[in-house]
């Protein structure tokens, strides 16, 4: 893998992040059997995704609805 992709785990969790779901007890309990982390390790590493330039160019619709998630919920504090 070059430095300029992405991990497999980075992009299961931007594929996942691209899912709406009912609920978070149904959220968490998928993050767990699908990626196989906790819910805080998954939204620490979506976090940092938001970030990186390598997810942007995979997912940008993703990763531009949730930098404006993120950004919208630091205004309000």
């Amino acid at each position: 893998m070059s430095e300029e992709e992405l991990s497999p785990r980075d992009l299961a969790v931007l594929d996942f992040a691209s899912k709406a779901w009912a609920g978070t007890g149904a959220r968490d309990r998928a993050i767990r059997e699908r990626l196989g982390m906790s819910p805080t390790a998954y939204l620490q590493l979506l976090n940092a995704l938001l970030d990186d330039p390598r997810a942007l160019a995979h997912a940008p619709v993703t990763v531009n609805r949730l930098r404006s998630a993120r950004e919208s919920r630091r205004r309000l504090r």
